[in-house]
């Protein structure tokens, strides 16, 4: 699973998750790209069933990167719990989804094969998301 090594503060507080993404908005790496159409939380466990479901796909033809990384924790209480007593424990990590980023890559296949990966792909996310390419 995918979470950071070492963070500055253990418990974060959960900010906005609206607006526009200012960074990775276009395809960089590859050829063909998935792209939020929403805003929201991606969790490690969704980004790692995506990167098996390409990787698989791929079966060692073409190349994928990942462009988004779950560095903030979400926390969670104990069921059955009383108010107060402070923030609960951390549950799993998340990566902040704004509208327009692109969240994974692939280059190395043809377009209708990465289109039909990134609609398996996109059955795991919890937002809208589409099919970009490279602008030439």
């Amino acid at each position: 699973m995918l979470l950071p090594k070492r963070v500055k503060y253990r418990k974060v507080q959960r900010g906005r998750r609206k607006g526009l993404a200012t960074r990775s908005t276009s395809v960089n790496f590859g050829q063909y790209g998935l792209k939020t159409l929403e805003c929201g939380y991606l969790k490690n466990t969704q980004i790692e069933a995506i990167r098996i479901i390409l990787a698989r796909r791929l079966r060692r033809g073409g190349k994928l990167w990942i462009r988004v990384f779950p560095d903030r924790p979400i926390t969670k209480k104990p069921a059955e719990s009383r108010q107060g007593k402070g923030k609960g424990e951390v549950e799993g990590w998340v990566a902040v989804l704004r509208r327009g980023m692109i969240l994974f890559e692939l280059d190395g296949i043809p377009e209708s094969y990465a289109r039909e990966s990134f609609k398996l792909a996109a059955y795991k996310l919890s937002c809208k998301t589409r099919f970009v390419t490279r602008a030439k």
